[in-house]
């Protein structure tokens, strides 16, 4: 009866993760993500997307296998570039509604291992009742349901990090070399799933040491000299068996890599190269990645993932409660946890903690391997400086969930009362989530206004990740639209097209990086589509930077899948008609053709004259054609603009204008 409740239960994830990904579009990581696993299957080439490991990515795309793909050309671009624009070829020149949801598919089967390794953690620790408890909670989470299939590292490094876990749990309670070997194993798919996979390694110190000062045979008043020798003898087992998980997953790392340290196969470079890449990190941070490449201690590819992971960390921005930042916040993810969590979560949670404060819940040993990892997981998020989304915290859902599991358990065998409470808040929770149905990770609780209001406070995937260009051909076939015009998260990465969406596209940071070609006049007509994400000024800066700034103002006339707004009326638009007209001047210089880019350059400054971005580029064009004086003017009255609006969102710009003036 247990076994087929169990089945049960995961058939209904299953279900749901089918169901939901079935009706969204690429999302912004997946066509790199598939191209670069794809890549090292064929060619062996590990130096695509080196930025993650290849554990997720080589699993995504096995399915893919049998069928006859054509691959695009490289190009020798900038690793991104080449990543991005490549995947998206390989994507969309097939059959992509195939290899999405093979993919996908793929990588929900991690997300069935993930809910079953769960039941049997909280079965051992908790028994039965607090297992089914558990395991119904993941099953409706909406976090977990929103990028449980998606072809992302998030799922995975919850599954990993958290076996891991359970399995050192295993090996404290009965050590055996089997057991080892388990936690071993298990490390290193956490390693070769994400490069936060490292953190295992502190996690099971912090628990070890908890082992040592806990250990019920050492708190008794036993003779001082066998308390210490005892202790002395632990404490050499266990950092005995640190050293051996420690081995076993590097050996695991390797062996994902081909146990070969070059990235690329021959005739192949990394672009940058690592040393060339790393040098742009802190010095003592760049020595430590030069002596592990020059050691050769672990693959190029994976010491490449960590020095593109610090510099990411180093310039992301965050959007919290409506306010772009420059920089991370660390109240990001407590507010994320707030917003995101479902209410039936967060009072369970809180069950939870008055069971552990109030001693009914009092099993220290299974209380620490659940609170200690994931609090220790969000420290280390919230001082990152990397807020792009609660999935980068999802692993904090699972453990927590199996000490909901086993504190409410505890708590309705003290006091029958708690089963209405507890089933009450189980039912909200399946029917909080099923409101978001397919829409997952746009989701919000009741709290903040559900899902249609958490772009208002919070931004990229946490509500618009570029997946509702399906549902955005429904509304425009549905009112017979034939001219738009589309502000899109994912331009250039995805092709809207290829859903059969019309509309003419305007700039974003996204499509200025990956050099698309546009035209947005000075005043457009709607319906004028704007992804969230864009239209919250996160991309490109707040205020006068932002392009849709106006748009803050105006009512939307509808929104799609909680994540594109609607805008119907007659609008000027002159910074994103400017910018059209600056990238395609740097374009044009770019082939040798500074004549008409200087044409180009100078309606971009006359359409937006305190814009800093046009008049970088009409300043590139005078130097190029040999008039460094009235560059250098263009760029003083640039980088004079640039330190008075908001210059903490402009500071690539300052840098660059700097260098600029510095040369001259």
């Amino acid at each position: 009866m247990t076994a087929l409740a169990v089945v049960c239960l995961l058939t209904a994830l299953l279900i749901q993760l089918c169901l939901s990904v079935r009706q969204e579009s690429q999302t912004w990581d997946e066509g790199n993500h598939i191209f670069a696993g794809y890549r090292s299957w064929t060619h062996g080439d590990f130096g695509l997307n080196p930025e993650h490991p290849p554990l997720v990515k080589l699993l995504a795309t096995t399915p893919l296998l049998a069928l006859p793909l054509q691959q695009p050309k490289l190009q020798n671009r900038f690793f991104k570039e080449e990543a991005f624009l490549d995947g998206r070829e390989f994507i969309f020149e097939n059959d992509f509604e195939t290899i999405l949801f093979r993919s996908r598919l793929a990588v929900a089967v991690l997300t069935l291992l993930l809910a079953l390794v769960v039941f049997l953690a909280a079965r051992e620790m908790f028994g039965t009742g607090a297992a089914f408890i558990t395991l119904s909670l993941l099953v409706f989470d909406p976090n977990l349901l929103a990028h449980g299939a998606y072809v992302t590292t998030d799922a995975g490094l919850s599954l990993f990090m958290f076996a891991t876990v359970y399995a050192f749990y295993r090996y404290v309670k009965v050590p055996t070399v089997l057991r080892l070997v388990t936690c071993g194993l298990a490390a290193g798919l956490a390693l070769a799933t994400k490069h936060t996979g490292l953190l295992v390694f502190p996690m099971l110190i912090l628990l070890a040491l908890s082992e040592v000062i806990r250990s019920p045979g050492l708190t008794q008043k036993t003779n001082v000299d066998q308390e210490s020798r005892s202790r002395g003898k632990q404490m050499i087992r266990l950092a005995a068996a640190l050293v051996a998980v420690g081995l076993i997953s590097v050996v695991i790392l390797w062996a994902f890599y081909g146990f070969r340290y070059r990235a690329r196969p021959a005739g192949l470079e990394l672009m940058p190269p690592l040393n060339a890449y790393a040098a742009g990190l802190r010095p003592s941070e760049s020595r430590v990645i030069s002596t592990l490449a020059n050691w050769r201690l672990l693959p190029e590819a994976y010491l490449y993932g960590l020095v593109d992971v610090r510099k990411v960390t180093q310039e992301s921005m965050s959007y919290v409660f409506g306010k772009p930042y420059p920089h991370g916040v660390w109240f990001y993810f407590p507010v994320s946890i707030a917003i995101k969590s479902t209410l039936s979560f967060l009072v369970l949670a809180l069950l939870a903690g008055v069971a552990m404060v109030t001693r009914r819940l009092n099993l220290w040993r299974e209380v620490l391997f659940l609170t200690v990892p994931p609090a220790f997981h969000l420290l280390v998020a919230m001082s990152s400086g990397l807020n792009i989304g609660v999935r980068h915290i999802l692993p904090l859902y699972v453990f927590t969930s199996v000490l909901i599991g086993g504190a409410v358990w505890t708590m309705m065998q003290q006091n029958r009362k708690w089963v209405v409470v507890v089933v009450a808040l189980l039912i909200f929770q399946v029917i909080s989530s099923a409101r978001a149905y397919p829409a997952y990770v746009a989701y919000a609780n009741e709290l903040w206004g559900g899902p249609a209001n958490t772009y208002r406070y919070l931004t990229d995937s946490n509500v618009d990740w570029g997946q509702q260009l399906k549902a955005t051909k429904r509304y425009l076939d549905e009112r017979g639209v034939k001219d738009c015009w589309f502000a899109y998260f994912g331009q250039t990465v995805i092709k809207t097209s290829a859903y059969g969406i019309k509309c003419k596209p305007m700039p974003t940071i996204v499509s200025m990086w990956l050099k698309e070609r546009m035209d947005v006049p000075l005043a457009i007509d709607g319906p004028v589509l704007i992804s969230a994400g864009t239209l919250s000024g996160y991309e490109l800066g707040p205020g006068a930077l932002n392009p849709y700034e106006q748009f803050k103002q105006v009512s939307p006339t509808a929104m799609i899948e909680n994540g594109i707004l609607v805008y119907d009326g007659h609008f000027e638009v002159p910074l994103a008609a400017a910018l059209t007209h600056s990238e395609r001047a740097l374009e044009l210089l770019g082939e040798g053709q500074p004549e008409p880019a200087l044409t180009e350059a100078r309606q971009a400054v006359s359409i937006a004259p305190d814009a800093v971005r046009p008049m970088i580029a009409l300043g590139d064009v005078l130097a190029t054609l040999g008039k460094p004086d009235e560059a250098r003017v263009v760029y003083e009255r640039a980088l004079t603009q640039a330190r008075a609006v908001y210059p903490e969102f402009q500071w690539r710009q300052i840098e660059e204008l700097e260098r600029k003036l510095a040369r001259r």
